[in-house]
């Protein structure tokens, strides 16, 4: 063998193509209002997709290439699971510690780098480094860009907290160049970025089907986690209501689930809010009724819908891809 002539590089298979198994000990869905058992079955089965992540983080579903993009922030991967044989791929190896990604019209997928601590974008082939393009607030470096999700007008949303520069296997220990932890608009046709509302440490994002509705988790309760840290008192949705002036208004708390965090959340087309929690997956009428839960055997750290029938809730559990089908119709 001539090592001149050898790759060097690593391979990018993490799952061979197969079917997925059941979640081994998954008690079932918990049903706590009727509409609920319409949408989920009880006896659903809870997929097992991907094992061996760190922190698997920001699914999003890429209805183009028919696969579910998602983080292992730790590992510096942006990975991609296969709806037609079920593999399991590193599409980016080494990312910049990537956290939330949101799928954009066109295909294209923007990121959230704690590395870079800039909101990124890369074509829908996701070949090649991604391109920053938001960096900077008013001159001043962004602190660790967490969730991001894209509007209907395609505007881009995202959350600037400073778990990435607080906690080492996130990213990189830093000063916040910003007093503030902000939810950020940013229009990518125009480049202009504004400042919509501040938090303690802002956390998901997610919007309405209509775009009208914006909900942002706060969880300054986990600085608890950074070494050194300490916790903040929150670990709440918010929701606020999107104006026609462009303008955030009625800021109202919206939920908390009981267990742990709320971290990254769904919202489907009925406006159900579907939160994470150290316990699983809870759901939440619009007008804020308890429905009920989806139990995990770990922390759920992100949620999205996606598949070829868009009823399939895709849940990035710590060190698993999971996966839940809703009923038909």
């Amino acid at each position: 063998m001539n090592p001149a002539s050898d790759n060097l590089l690593p391979g990018r298979l993490l799952r061979r193509a197969g079917s997925p198994r059941r979640a081994e000990g998954f008690s079932g869905v918990r049903i706590e209002a009727a509409c609920l058992a319409e949408v989920l079955a009880h006896d659903a089965p809870l997929w097992v997709l991907h094992e061996g992540a760190i922190h698997a983080e920001g699914p999003a579903w890429q209805v183009s290439h028919r696969r579910l993009i998602f983080s292992d922030v730790p590992n510096r991967r942006i990975n991609a699971w296969y709806e037609e044989d079920g593999r399991v791929e590193s599409l980016i190896d080494p990312a910049w510690f990537p956290n939330g990604n949101a799928v954009a019209a066109d295909g294209s997928v923007y990121h959230c780098e704690h590395g870079r601590r800039c909101i990124s974008r890369s074509p829908p082939d996701l070949h090649g480094e991604p391109e920053p393009v938001v960096t900077h607030y008013q001159g001043r470096r962004l602190n660790a860009p967490n969730d991001v999700a894209v509007a209907p007008d395609g505007s881009v949303w995202f959350t600037d907290p400073v778990f990435g520069i607080v906690m080492p296997a996130q990213g990189a220990l830093a000063v916040p160049a910003l007093a503030h932890r902000s939810l950020y608009r940013f229009d990518p046709a125009s480049g202009a970025l504004a400042r919509m509302a501040d938090f303690g440490q802002p956390n998901g994002v997610a919007l309405s089907p209509d775009g009208r509705t914006v909900y942002v988790t706060d969880t300054s309760r986990a600085l608890g986690e950074a070494p050194g840290g300490v916790p903040g008192a929150r670990h709440d949705v918010e929701a606020f209501t999107l104006g026609a002036d462009g303008a955030l208004a009625d800021r109202r708390f919206f939920c908390s689930p009981a267990e742990g965090n709320p971290d990254g959340l769904a919202v489907d087309s009925r406006g159900w809010v579907w939160c994470s929690a150290a316990d699983g997956v809870h759901v939440w009428s619009a007008g804020q009724d308890y429905l009920g839960c989806v139990p995990t055997a770990e922390t759920v750290c992100n949620v999205c819908f996606g598949g070829s029938s868009g009823r399939r809730l895709f849940i990035a559990a710590s060190t698993r891809l999971l996966a839940v089908d809703l009923r038909g119709g």
